[in-house]
């Protein structure tokens, strides 16, 4: 299960986001550690495409793409050394494909505590980056004694090194070796090479102000980041589709800010959607980037990557504005292509394949 944590300092709106994501009745409160246990929810991708296609070849039903989500307790300085839910914190962290960093820029009433999104984030990229320095030095002390005996370990070692060096100013992602960080150093499970979004929970009033929005843009540097009120997000599910659009009207919101986020973690996680398509259902399909398409079909079944013969491909508005399989294939639309196949995102694909080939 490919999952994205939900992580920042106690308070900053973890859970109130959350219950937003996935309106379950997560425990919010203004004291730390009030979410201990990780809770994980799974929620629909909503995708415009999936609906049209449905509608074109008449679907009984619509079967969305899913991200999930992890809340995971608030992070407090000194994790890395132990301080709050130290190590189990941490551990979870690394149990996540990606991370949505989620920044307080609200006063909470009858606190004193200022509203420093920047200071915020050092404190959690500290602790992140303390916590990888100390995994790969435990690892370095290793291969400082088993080196001696095999010198193929020596390039491992001097990566690690190179690693270790990176850590004291930035991340390992922020890094020019971060793609040699990500194939070599893999299986250290390092926390600082996750992909990772920026959620500014801004104050409601806050929401139009441009110039802060500039500001928390500069806090994001590179990464994607997103603005939105937690709280808001959380009222908003709540109503009636019907109602939402007059209530994100109301706020001046194009769109809400827990489709924005869905949309940034599947991309952060590096996933694409393709279709299946037909009368009984119209479904989106979640895979890698990059996937040739007998992986692809082994989603939907091993038998269907085991017994690979070739796909029948088109994108998904040719496919609407044929209205049809058959009407499509009339039209030449439809091409079939071979095991080489990169699925891209959108296509919509029928899958062929020997039933033979899967069994043993």
């Amino acid at each position: 299960m490919l999952s994205l944590g939900l992580v920042g300092l106690p308070n900053a709106g973890k859970s109130t986001l959350f219950n937003a994501l996935t309106r379950q009745n997560v425990l919010v409160a203004d004291y730390p550690f009030a979410t201990i246990d990780p809770t994980t929810g799974v929620v629909p991708l909503v995708d415009d495409r999936l609906d049209r296609l449905a509608q074109a070849v008449a679907s009984a039903r619509c079967l969305p793409a899913t991200v999930t989500f992890v809340d995971i307790a608030g992070l407090v300085k000194g994790a890395s050394q132990g301080e709050g839910l130290g190590n189990a914190f941490l551990s979870q962290i690394r149990s996540m494909a990606a991370l949505a960093i989620v920044l307080r820029v609200f006063q909470t009433p009858g606190s004193p505590t200022p509203v420093a999104p920047k200071e915020d984030l050092d404190i959690l990229s500290t602790e992140l980056r303390l916590a990888d320095y100390q995994v790969l030095a435990k690892q370095q002390q290793k291969l400082v004694r088993l080196v001696r005996g095999d010198p193929k370990l020596k390039p491992t070692l001097d990566l690690i090194g190179a690693a270790l060096a990176d850590l004291d100013q930035q991340s390992l992602r922020s890094s020019s070796r971060a793609a040699d960080y990500q194939t070599q150093l893999a299986s250290f499970g390092l926390l600082t090479l996750k992909p990772v979004i920026y959620v500014f929970n801004l104050a409601a009033d806050k929401l139009g102000d441009a110039q802060l929005a500039g500001q928390l843009a500069a806090v994001a540097g590179s990464d994607p980041h997103l603005i939105l009120n937690a709280q808001l997000e959380e009222e908003i599910g709540r109503l009636a589709p019907s109602e939402q659009a007059d209530f994100r009207e109301a706020y001046g919101l194009a769109e809400t800010g827990l489709g924005q986020l869905k949309q940034l973690g599947f991309e952060a996680l590096g996933l694409q959607t393709f279709f299946t398509a037909g009368p009984k259902e119209s479904r989106a399909w979640t895979i890698r980037r990059g996937w040739p398409a007998p992986k692809a079909a082994g989603v939907i079944h091993s038998d269907f990557e085991a017994g690979f013969i070739a796909a029948d491909i088109i994108g998904w508005s040719e496919l609407v504005e044929s209205g049809s399989w058959a009407a499509a294939r009339t039209a030449g639309q439809v091409r079939t292509e071979g095991r080489d196949y990169v699925i891209a995102d959108g296509d919509v694909a029928e899958f062929k394949f020997n039933p033979q080939s899967g069994r043993r």
